[in-house]
């Protein structure tokens, strides 16, 4: 039996931090909303990404910490007790409770439903209709003035020989393993990766990354690779960059991976789990967007102009799958800005120049704006200054240099162009550097900014002071 709705201002499919973003907004301006979901509510983040990964990677900081601290005389990292199902448990409910009272709750008390459902166009370009098929075997038809594409992305792995066959974990089911694995290799070694390779190293498992690319963190500055590198090394995580996976199969239990080395050579690697975390793609499967007008680019992302509108006038897309910046609040900020230009007419666009990124490793790696590549590309004369943590009173206090800050300057304005850092709290020295970049400031002005003693935060001062003295001989507390 199918039932026809109609009258709905806003029909979002997806239920994530773009979804929820948007229908806020929409219903904040009096308007009907109604949002359709295949899965779980609440998206990627509070279910399978941002949320349980980071509250096992604080977990697996304390584990390090205490071994650091000599706690367990006599043991090694990977002897000291660890209680794997009852941190999962945990996880999970902090995941419950979040979903809960940041998503399935919000809905209830904003006024709209959440369709669980199957969401396909149907209709034609001039007016187009979502069929939902319910996860009761009905179906819905549901019209709306504007329809809302939140779908998000899900790991991707690349065309490898024996791969499928031998099996893999990702980033999603990596957080719903039961048991630690005795060893693990990581194929990956961007933000995702090294997250993922950082927590199970930390946790006791013998973890080995493999990253195609010549370095790890291959898209941050060349001198924060080192130092993250360094840390891995220090930490025992094995580290193959250049090396491409050219195939896997299964002896017994172990997963034998071959791998091509930047030389050329080929070698096998063995483990008990294979994590394969080589990125995320667009969901837009079983859509049926062709057959309402709407275009896909070279990697199944929806197509969209500044505004988030899609090629077909009524149909808007927010957050990992348009294609963007794949991070919760960019995808946040695109679905209030949807329900702001689809329902508003506002024609607002939003400005990418100093969004901030942040990789939790520990210590974790942060940056904004350019690298100094990148304002040699656009033509602009670089001035670049790198501090080290041994010069931080912080860092020093907390007995952990490991980490830098890096400024990227316009040689001719001196305005900060870019700051990149690996520290304890690395994202919040550069959420300091998004505002000093929005707000245009030079080095000379940060320098010279007021921050307070005995933070890591005061890191982004004395890296602007380097611009113009030697930091080494300065008083630790008179900066």
């Amino acid at each position: 039996m199918t039932m026809t709705e109609s009258g709905f201002d806003l029909a979002v499919i997806g239920s994530g931090s773009a979804a929820f973003a948007a229908a806020i907004a929409a219903t904040n301006q009096g308007r009907r909303v109604v949002m359709m979901e295949r899965g779980t509510t609440g998206g990627t983040c509070v279910n399978v990404g941002c949320v349980p990964s980071k509250a096992l990677l604080a977990a697996a900081e304390a584990r390090h910490g205490a071994n650091a601290a000599g706690r367990f005389p006599g043991l090694s990292a990977g002897q000291i007790p660890v209680g794997f199902a009852s941190l999962i448990a945990g996880k999970d409910a902090l995941v419950d409770q979040l979903r809960t009272e940041k998503y399935t709750d919000l809905a209830t008390d904003y006024g709209w439903e959440i369709v669980h459902g199957s969401a396909t166009f149907t209709g034609t370009v001039d007016i187009p209709v979502l069929d939902v098929a319910l996860n009761d075997g009905n179906t819905r038809r549901i019209e709306a003035a504007h329809y809302l594409i939140a779908t998000g992305s899900t790991p991707w792995a690349p065309p490898v020989e024996g791969l499928e066959q031998a099996g893999y974990l990702t980033s999603t089911t990596a957080m719903e393993l039961d048991t630690l694995p005795e060893s693990l290799i990581v194929v990956g070694g961007n933000a995702i990766g090294l997250e993922q390779a950082q927590l199970f190293a930390r946790l006791g498992t013998q973890v080995t990354v493999i990253e195609a690319l010549d370095r790890l963190a291959p898209f941050e500055e060349p001198e924060v690779s080192q130092a993250i590198e360094a840390v891995f090394t220090d930490e025992g995580i094995t580290v193959h960059t250049g090396a491409t996976l050219n195939s896997v199969r299964t002896e017994n239990t172990a997963r034998i991976a071959a791998v091509r080395t930047r030389t050329g050579r080929e070698t096998e690697l063995r483990a008990s789990h294979l994590l394969i975390a080589t990125g995320r793609r667009p969901v837009t499967d079983g859509l049926g967007l062709d057959a309402v007008g709407v275009k896909t680019g070279t990697r199944g992302e929806v197509v969209v102009d500044d505004y988030q509108r899609t090629t077909n006038e009524r149909i808007w897309a927010a957050g990992d799958v348009a294609g963007g910046p794949q991070f919760v609040y960019v995808a946040a900020a695109q679905g209030t800005l949807v329900a702001d230009n689809a329902l508003g007419d506002a024609e607002r666009t939003l400005d990418y120049t100093a969004l901030p990124r942040v990789t939790f490793t520990s210590p974790a790696i942060a940056s904004v704006g350019l690298t100094d590549a990148q304002v040699a590309e656009a033509g602009i004369r670089c001035d670049c200054r790198t501090l080290p943590l041994e010069h931080v009173p912080r860092a020093l206090a907390n007995r952990d240099t490991r980490g830098l800050v890096k400024l990227v300057a316009d040689a001719d304005t001196g305005r900060v162009l870019g700051v990149h850092v690996v520290a304890d709290g690395a994202g919040d020295i550069v959420t300091a550097a998004t505002y000093a970049i929005t707000a245009q400031m030079t080095v000379d002005q940060l320098a010279h900014t007021w921050a307070p003693y005995l933070t890591m935060s005061e890191a982004l001062k004395l890296a602007a002071q380097t611009f113009t003295s030697d930091v080494a001989k300065l008083s630790c507390c008179a900066g």
